[in-house]
């Protein structure tokens, strides 16, 4: 089978083997208060640090879930107020999610089609500005957000990088959290998150004072100076992570590569389907300056997009479906940097084909 789910997507192949050594190394049984787990967490944590140049300042943090990290935000991070800018469903949960702690909730949707740049800023003293860097559920991607560090200075920027950490390039010093699962572009089996931390945030943390709470910040950072977890992890995945990690070539490096394949994946639909719309299939987002490079959503009518997702399963291979508003009439294709040039050839294959146009439109 062939996925291009956009997550939990495609794991390393050599994953497999690295689960046998976890299990023959006795990874699986480790204490995870051990000298020998405390040295995994290091050197997991060094080689973020090296392999997608995270500042040195910047603290990072095993959480068990991106969606988890929504919650530590608004317990440990806001005083009274958050302001929350997206432009689609998963951006919107996470307003949804903070009003259930946070006093006061602004929430300022914009359309898939416009810049971040392009947003009227309301006068406003939020603690935290939200943002969802990649917007897994409709294939877009916010590149500057200047204006809002501009607009609100004294904030801290939150960034959910759920569907690009470890696929690009993060400006890190831009922002004050990071956070992403590994499922996604980390090329592991679901489990685990990544929070990245700035001085500014950490010393928001501890002028808050929250420790009400097992995942507090303020609990989690006392327990990973230690190198130790404020509860018990997935081990496992804390070793897979360094292991994998140790093989990748610098962030940089794979950016290039899977920049240069969304710009191909556009490139091909423009070419076969875009100069008849009637017919097929065409990107949702159609301003290139706010395509996602890690998620690509195609767009049809409905009776189009079911039918070639079936054609898809008969040949072997998987893709995402479509969310929220868009359903029924998209489907999304995960450009992680597990996902080989083989499999991205099997699905322009299947789309060449064309016996979909047999299909009434």
């Amino acid at each position: 089978m062939i996925t291009f789910y956009p997550g939990p997507s495609k794991v390393y192949p050599v994953v497999e083997q690295y689960l046998q050594e976890a299990f023959h190394e006795g990874v699986l049984s480790i204490n995870h208060r051990s000298q020998a787990c405390m040295n995994l967490t290091r050197t997991a944590i060094d080689l973020l640090h090296e392999k997608l140049a995270i500042p040195q300042d910047y603290t990072i943090y095993f959480i068990s879930s991106a969606t988890e990290v929504w919650e530590i935000v608004a317990q440990s991070l806001t005083q009274q107020h958050s302001l929350h800018l997206y432009n689609g469903a998963f951006g919107e949960k996470w307003a949804d999610y903070a009003e259930r702690i946070v006093p006061q909730v602004t929430r300022l949707p914009f359309g898939v089609e416009t810049p971040l740049l392009a947003v009227d800023l309301p006068s406003l003293s939020p603690d935290v500005v939200c943002l969802t860097q990649n917007e897994t559920s409709n294939g877009t991607q916010l590149h500057h957000w200047q204006n809002v560090a501009e607009q609100y200075p004294d904030a801290l920027l939150a960034i959910d990088t759920t569907s690009s950490m470890a696929g690009i390039t993060l400006d890190w010093q831009k922002a004050d959290v990071w956070f992403a699962s590994v499922q996604k572009c980390f090329g592991l089996p679901a489990g685990m998150a990544i929070m990245v931390c700035s001085p500014k945030a950490l010393a928001r943390a501890f002028a808050i004072g929250d420790r009400k709470y097992y995942n507090s910040l303020l609990f989690i950072h006392e327990n990973f100076i230690k190198f130790q977890t404020h509860y018990t992890p997935n081990v496992l995945a804390i070793y897979l992570l360094a292991k994998v990690l140790a093989l990748q070539p610098p962030i940089a490096l794979v950016h290039e590569r899977i920049r240069q394949q969304a710009q191909e994946w556009y490139a091909f639909l423009e070419e076969h389907f875009q100069e008849n719309q009637a017919e097929g299939l065409y990107p949702l987002v159609q301003n290139q300056a706010v395509r996602s490079d890690t998620v690509i959503t195609i767009a049809g009518k409905p009776a189009l997009i079911a039918q070639l997702k079936q054609q898809f399963q008969t040949a072997g291979i998987t893709v995402g479906n479509g969310y929220g508003a868009w359903k029924d009439t998209t489907f999304r294709i995960a450009n992680f940097p597990a996902i080989s040039s083989a499999d991205i050839w099997a699905l322009k294959e299947e789309l060449l084909k064309k016996s979909y146009i047999q299909y009434e439109l």
